[in-house]
Parts: C-alpha cells; sequence; structure tokens
C-alpha cells in the first residue's frame, strides 16, 4: 500500500528509505567476517543469508556443535536475528534455516536432507514467486509431492528450473559457492591445462603457492596465522581445506607441510583445474636475519612447529597448557590458555597440595567417618570397596557466594572439608565433605570424591 494509506491506519508509523546497496555490502562485510573466523568458503546469499561450507572446519572448534553455538552468540550480539540450519546440501541448509523457526541452529544428520525438506513448502525450494502459485493452483503444497510427481509434465509447463532447484537440495546437482574474499589479503593461484587428481600433484602446487604468498607477507611484515586453499574442480565445485599455526609463521616449508597433511580430505571428481591459497589470517611479524635463506638449517627445537603440527591433526582444543587462575574452589582454580602462551606469574600454593588428576566433577561416595573432623576409615566409590590406611586433614574451604554451587546440592556458602586418604593398595585419593560436621546449615553431610594423587 502507499504510504498515505498506510499512515491512515497508524499515525505514529515510522517510514525509512530503503538502502538495498547498503544491504549488501553489509551483508558482504558479515560474509566476510565469517570467512575469517569459520570458514573458508563463504559467499553473501541476497537478500538476507550468507553461505558458510564449513566441511572440515568443524575440529577448529573441537566440534560441530560449538562451532554454530559460536556463530549464533556471536551474530546475535551484532544485534541480528539469525536463524542457522546445517545440512548435506546447500538447498537443503536454505530450506530448513528460513522454513523451520526453532530459535536456535538446526542440524540435518548426514544423509537425512531428503526427510528434512520433504514436509516444508514448496516455496522453499527459492522458487519464483509465479511458479509457486502456479504449483499451488495445481495442488502441489509440500516439497514431498513434487519428489513423487512424474516429471515430464512439470517440466514442460515450468522448464528446467523448477527440477534443477529440486535436484540441488536432494544433493542430485552440485551447488558450488563461489568464495568472496578480501582485497588485501595475500592470495596465490595456479591454473592448469590439464586437470590434475593425485596428492603428489597437489603437493607440488602447494609448494608454489606458498613460495608466492610468502613473498607477499614478507614486503607487509606479517606472519601468516590461518591458510586456506582452494581446490576448483571442473565440475565447477570448490572444496577447501584450511590449517592455522599457532604464532605467525613464514616459513614455506613448514607452511606446505601442514597442507599437505590434509590433502588426503579432497575429493577431487573428475579433476581440480585451478588451485588457489588465501591467508584470511595474517599477524605483525618482525624480519630475522637470515629469513629466505634455504642454507641456514634450523637452530634449536622449534616448539611452534610440534604445535602447529598436533593442533591441526588433532584439532584446536586438544593442545593446551595448564595455568593457575584465582578461585577458591579446586575446579575453578585451573585454566587451560593456549599451548604456546605466555606463561603466568602467579601459580598454585606449594603448602596446599593438589591431586594431579581432578574429575571434571565430582562423584558422590558412601564414608565410615567420626564427625566432625576424623578422616574417613572407608569408602565405597563406583560400587567398590576402599579401606582407608592413612588420612590427612581436613582443610576446610568455603563456597564463592558470587557463584552457583559446583556440586550438586551444594549452596554457595556450603563448606568443604578436604581429606587426603591412603587406601591399602598404595592408592591416595581426594575425598570432601559438605558441611563442617557439625551445623546442618553448612551443608548436607554428603561425601564426594574429587580427584587422585600420582
Amino acid at each position: 500500500m502507499t504510504v498515505t494509506k498506510a499512515r491512515t491506519f497508524a499515525p505514529g508509523l515510522q517510514v525509512v528509505d530503503a538502502e538495498p546497496d547498503a544491504d549488501a555490502e553489509g551483508l558482504r562485510h558479515l560474509a566476510l567476517w565469517a570467512g575469517t573466523r569459520y570458514a573458508p568458503l563463504v559467499a553473501p546469499d541476497p537478500p538476507d543469508g550468507i553461505w558458510i561450507d564449513v566441511t572440515g572446519c568443524a575440529s577448529l572448534f573441537s566440534t560441530e556443535r560449538a562451532l554454530l553455538k559460536d556463530l549464533h552468540r556471536r551474530t546475535a550480539a551484532f544485534g541480528l536475528t539469525v536463524q542457522i540450519a546445517v545440512a548435506d546440501t546447500a538447498g537443503c541448509a536454505h530450506a530448513v534455516a528460513r522454513h523451520v523457526l526453532a530459535g536456535r541452529p538446526v542440524t540435518i544428520e548426514p544423509g537425512d536432507h531428503r526427510k528434512a525438506i520433504s514436509l516444508l513448502p514448496i516455496a522453499a525450494l527459492r522458487l519464483e514467486s509465479p511458479t509457486v502459485e502456479a504449483l499451488r493452483k495445481l495442488g502441489f503444497e509440500r516439497i514431498e509431492q513434487l519428489i513423487d510427481a512424474p516429471r515430464a509434465p512439470l517440466a514442460k509447463r515450468f522448464g528446467r528450473g523448477l527440477h534443477r532447484r529440486l535436484d540441488q537440495a536432494l544433493g542430485n546437482l552440485p551447488e558450488p559457492i563461489e568464495p568472496v574474499f578480501p582485497e588485501h589479503l595475500p592470495r596465490a593461484r595456479r591454473g592448469f591445462m590439464d586437470p590434475i587428481a593425485t596428492s603428489e600433484a597437489f603437493g607440488r602446487v602447494i609448494g608454489d603457492l606458498v613460495g608466492d604468498a610468502v613473498e607477499q607477507l614478507v614486503r607487509v611484515g606479517k606472519g601468516a596465522r590461518r591458510l586456506d586453499c582452494l581446490f576448483h574442480r571442473v565440475d565447477g565445485h570448490v572444496q577447501a581445506i584450511r590449517v592455522g599455526t599457532a604464532t605467525p609463521s613464514r616459513d614455506p616449508a613448514h607452511l606446505a607441510k601442514l597442507l599437505r597433511a590434509k590433502v588426503e580430505t579432497v575429493e577431487p571428481g573428475l579433476g581440480i583445474e585451478a588451485m588457489t591459497l588465501v591467508v584470511p589470517l595474517a599477524e605483525p611479524m618482525a624480519a630475522r636475519q637470515g629469513e629466505g635463506l634455504e642454507s641456514l638449517g634450523r637452530r634449536g627445537p622449534d616448539l611452534a612447529t610440534l604445535v602447529d603440527a598436533l593442533t591441526n591433526r588433532f584439532g584446536g582444543g586438544s593442545l593446551h597448557r595448564t595455568a593457575y587462575r584465582a578461585g577458591a574452589m579446586p575446579e575453578r582454580s585451573v585454566d587451560r590458555p593456549a599451548a604456546l602462551a605466555p606463561p603466568r606469574v602467579t601459580a598454585w600454593d606449594d603448602d596446599l597440595p593438589r591431586p594431579a588428576r581432578m574429575l571434571a566433577r565430582p562423584e558422590p561416595v558412601d564414608v565410615i567417618a567420626l564427625l566432625p573432623d576424623e578422616a574417613p576409615r572407608m569408602f565405597v566409590w563406583r560400587g567398590r570397596r576402599y579401606a582407608v590406611t592413612r588420612g590427612d586433614g581436613p582443610e576446610r574451604l568455603h563456597g564463592e557466594w558470587w557463584r552457583d554451587g559446583g556440586v550438586e546440592g551444594e549452596q554457595p556458602y556450603t563448606v568443604r572439608d578436604y581429606y587426603q586418604v591412603e587406601i591399602a593398595t598404595g592408592g591416595r585419593y581426594w575425598l570432601f565433605r559438605l558441611g563442617d560436621g557439625v551445623t546442618p546449615s553448612t551443608g548436607p553431610m554428603r561425601w564426594f570424591i574429587h580427584g587422585a594423587f600420582a
């Protein structure tokens, strides 16, 4: 309706001019941001979406669920209302994200994309509005009806676009994503006269691409922290591998080795016709004497090289350091900084020994002990009885009033009395009681095991 007519219904209506060009640019910036953090293959999907191919990228966040949770949280923090869906096919992900209002990221399990879109309306196939209306007049409301219908009559009336969208959603036709990159990123590309398809050929090209990218990094005084290698197949599909480094690096041999370790995940199909290397994340790095001279070998052990190899093989969350963190409760006094994070000045108090191994969450045990301060004489843990030969304690800790309790049934002011006990076979364990053994208000007097000493 016209603005004048709309204001007759709502006199206080606010009218803002549309800015399609600004919206498109904002969508592109959002896609570029996602490309630097989540996946190498990203592209805007006007007018209101972005494509992100997260294949092989979940290990950087430990799990795919953690990746999606981080993406949802950060985009929501931008003030955006976001719907996220992950599926085997781009068409299925597009349909679910726009027609399944879950309020959280939706993951379609591998192989379930056909079932996921069957009950969705035909508009979810990204068809033109006249086509959708015409199909509805013929009695087609859901995608499952199109899947089972004879194709020839529909193709004759609506053209090839109808079944092209359907086949893309079902995974019968590829739907390549044309990725976008910031103009200033260091990058290198190689096209081939004849397609290549072997790991050896990929490895040789990766060496050339890394050499070109390193030259660009040297000129701008930066080192690579993340590299994306894109493999352009002859069928138009693009695959990617991503590696990261713990510290900025311009070592061509090291960077090429990290990338070559992942070429096994590439499916060349009918062949790769081009390869592109992009450095989406780089940090300032001072020049070093002898840099780039292959005749100079490494001097001393290179811990960063080892960390990079292990992290890219087993995932970013699998390698870390252990450091002290201020906290009254033992489970909150351990931090996990990055493997190469600088050491911290503060450390644990040697006068208060802590077990070498602690349970992620204390487990309940049945204990025989004299109240209020005697160490346990016997305890039952996981159905097994342990006789205690020696005991030391208690070490009294008070709950943190500004936090919720860390143990089931524990209140912020609950008292914990910790004991070190040794059993007949030599094992030493760390037990604690909720409460001081006298006053019921300090805790329910239940016992838990929290760890084991070496």
